[in-house]
């Protein structure tokens, strides 16, 4: 067993680290593949270079994602995320039509776009000063799942925390995310019950109605979906919407050139995906014995794929530590590889993109308040603390 860093064993549920990404350096130099045997008898195997882990998300067949139904099933029950093979095809094709390219340009004009104006114009209305998480981007993604689903939200801090509580589910700490769990389902049952009966121009609806091989998804089906899509769609967006906008505000070369040819605004996401990803890693099992990179992992052993680890591998980036708007580098792993390639990246991207635009076009001179501290924060899912501005 190599040795690993205490903090890389108690901080996985720490919400404040600030920069873990020094400790997974010295870990990928030191071993290549880690080994770490947790208390239980569990034994993960921890994947840090960008070419291994690619190879852990490309060949499904090797690296299952079955695991996920153990990692996320008690609370959001089976989804898309635990499935391999036909089954995984069959579902991932009955939900996708909502996230095809065409669906999204007809979310961009009737949603997106009014949303990001409404919000952006409440806070040049407030006048010259803001606070970025809390004004715009903790609420703003899960605005727009809400109206894809076609449902009414009253209460957004309590369906923010819900899908928070969701996501960051922990086997020995259960209480919040399966409290979490049940009250989501108890609050879609009955609108799901309800597009049964009198189908609605809304994603919900769809997913009713959704046939594909003869196939349909039952209630059990969609209800994984959901809970997959809010934490998924509210949560990680939120979060990368965050690290874009700290990247450019605390670059402010980088800024400076945003402002001065918007089409440097896709690199800024792309750098900002590579560089600071909202979600760090991911997880697999391994179907058979395998060697990675020198290393032997037997058959069913647990694989902690690193994504933002990997996005920093100095091996396959020069600086990576560096923010660099001119890297141009766009084959990071933040959205995943494979089969199951995130599903949401057409979304993700205009949600972003919309946002981060009418951002910087709208809140002339916009800046970090320097009275005020901002810092990216987290051990697996990551974004500011906080984004105090001002603006003229």
């Amino acid at each position: 067993m190599s040795e690993i860093p205490s903090e890389f064993l108690t901080s996985a549920i720490i919400s404040d680290v600030r920069d873990p990404y020094p400790m997974f350096a010295e870990m990928r130099r030191t071993h290549r593949v880690n080994r770490i045997d947790l208390p239980g008898h569990q034994t993960y195997y921890v994947v840090l270079r960008y070419d291994d882990v690619c190879t852990v998300l490309r060949e499904a067949d090797t690296f299952s994602s079955g695991i996920m139904r153990e990692v996320m099933g008690p609370v959001m029950g089976r989804t898309i995320l635990e499935m391999d093979g036909r089954v995984h095809t069959v579902h991932r094709g009955l939900v996708s039509n909502a996230f095809r390219p065409k669906s999204i340009e007809r979310y961009a004009r009737m949603l997106v776009e009014p949303v990001v104006a409404e919000l952006v114009e409440g806070i040049r209305a407030r006048g010259g000063q803001a606070e970025l998480v809390r004004d715009l981007t903790l609420t703003y993604p899960l605005t727009i799942i809400a109206h894809m689903l076609g449902i009414e939200i009253a209460d957004y801090p309590t369906f923010q925390q819900w899908s928070l509580d969701l996501i960051s589910y922990q086997p020995h700490t259960p209480e919040k995310g399966l409290a979490a769990s049940r009250a989501l389902r108890a609050y879609l049952s009955p609108i799901v019950a309800a597009r049964r009966r009198e189908p609605r121009d809304d994603l919900i609806s769809e997913l009713v109605a959704a046939e594909l091989e003869g196939e349909r998804l039952s209630d059990a089906d969609i209800f994984g979906f959901l809970l997959l899509l809010l934490p998924a769609g509210a949560e990680t967006t939120f979060r990368l919407l965050g690290n874009v906008l700290f990247a450019l505000l605390s670059h402010p070369t980088a800024l400076e050139e945003v402002r001065g040819d918007a089409a440097q605004l896709h690199w800024a996401l792309e750098e900002t995906l590579r560089w600071e990803p909202p979600l760090l890693g991911t997880a697999r099992v391994a179907t058979r014995p395998v060697t990675l990179s020198g290393v032997d992992i037997p058959a069913g052993a647990r694989v902690s794929a690193m994504i933002g680890p990997a996005n920093r591998d100095e091996e396959h980036y020069d600086d990576p530590d560096r923010f660099d708007l001119h890297r141009h580098a766009d084959d990071h792993l933040s959205f995943g590889l494979g089969k199951h390639f995130c599903l949401g990246y057409h979304l993700a991207r205009l949600e972003v993109l919309t946002a981060a635009r009418a951002v910087l076009e709208r809140l002339p001179h916009l800046r970090l308040d320097p009275s005020a501290e901002s810092h990216i924060q987290g051990m697996m899912f990551r974004s500011p603390n906080r984004l105090p501005v001002l603006f003229d």
